[in-house]
């Protein structure tokens, strides 16, 4: 996940960190902070209904319809229909480099280039991180991710919950979303767009914090993302949580996660216009790649996408996400 950095503002010693030999910005900077986030190209967005929230009806109820003889009614039917508000969050960072010290740069355009991709990698890890394990209960200016939502086999949604039969601390989970506007889906406020939003804000005259009254100019940059998970039918997600890694690692007693993944599978309702994605962190996808390798199995299968090694259960794609995690809580 993102790295809390000691101090907040660009040094002349990440500059110098960033220049070659030559005297020029180094354009390929080397990520070592990245994480594999695919889940970013498979999300749909929809535009919000509110500004800080989306307003979703949905029926809870149909019905039952009766039989009528000649010269004899029947009472009159209605459904049963529920109104559901999901919040949408507000991601904001700024950039702030002194101006003089921007102009020793021998590319300030790089420079502020280099900062920018960074943060905006620190957008990405933090939205996904959110969307998987958010929760307004613990943190009311986020919005509930996945497996907040998915977290109790006693609630609604419980029968979408598949356990893995683990008992240890070292639990982690796959996750199967059939992302669609009418499933589940982005969502950002009403009149915005998706995704990251930068503003350069030019040079700005600022006060300095040490000493009230002395002003000094800096580049400012200003980011931000508004966005939200709208779940709209909770029959589109599945998880399948308390999967032991030790014992998936040592293959003793492990969790059949093929079994798991089958089940899961079966538990999506028939729909039309979806698109379903299998999710499980590094070492559930590893010991998936082990168990192709090892085993004839028609429904595992590892295909080619772009000259890149291709996983698959059942025909649905499945994909590595660096921010599952392997520690997570029991869910009973």
């Amino acid at each position: 996940m993102a790295t809390a950095i000691a101090t907040s503002n660009l040094t002349m010693l990440d500059i110098a960190k960033e220049t070659l030999p030559d005297g020029s910005i180094d354009r390929d900077i080397v990520e070592m902070q990245s994480q594999e986030m695919p889940i970013l190209q498979d999300i749909p967005w929809q535009e919000g209904n509110g500004g800080t929230y989306h307003r979703s009806t949905i029926r809870l109820g149909i019905p039952e319809v009766a039989f009528r003889q000649f010269y004899q009614g029947v009472a009159p039917v209605k459904t049963e229909k529920q109104q559901v508000d999901e919040p949408i969050g507000m991601m904001e960072a700024r950039s702030t480099v002194d101006a003089k010290e921007l102009d020793m740069s021998p590319d300030p355009a790089q420079t502020r280039t280099n900062e920018m991709q960074g943060i905006m990698e620190g957008f990405n890890q933090t939205f996904v991180q959110t969307l998987l394990y958010g929760a307004v209960s613990s943190s009311p200016a986020k919005f509930n991710g996945i497996m907040s939502r998915y977290s109790s086999t006693t609630a609604a949604n419980g029968e979408n919950i598949v356990l893995g039969g683990g008992t240890g601390s070292d639990n982690a989970s796959i996750l199967l979303v059939n992302w669609g506007p009418r499933y589940v889906c982005g969502i950002y406020p009403r009149g915005s767009r998706p995704g990251i939003i930068r503003e350069d804000l030019g040079r700005q005259e600022v006060l300095d914090s040490q000493t009230p009254g002395r002003r000094y100019t800096v580049y400012e940059d200003k980011l931000q993302w508004d966005c939200g998970l709208l779940v709209k039918d909770w029959r589109h997600v599945v998880r399948a949580p308390n999967i032991d890694k030790s014992q998936l690692v040592a293959e003793t007693s492990a969790a059949d996660i093929l079994k798991l993944m089958a089940i899961m599978v079966d538990k999506l309702p028939a729909s039309e216009g979806g698109r379903p994605v299998f999710y499980v962190p590094r070492t559930i996808a590893t010991m998936l790649r082990i168990q192709c390798m090892s085993k004839s199995n028609v429904y595992l299968t590892v295909g080619n996408e772009e000259g890149r090694p291709k996983l698959s259960f059942d025909g649905v794609p499945i994909r590595k996400l660096d921010a599952m995690q392997a520690d997570e809580s029991l869910v009973s």
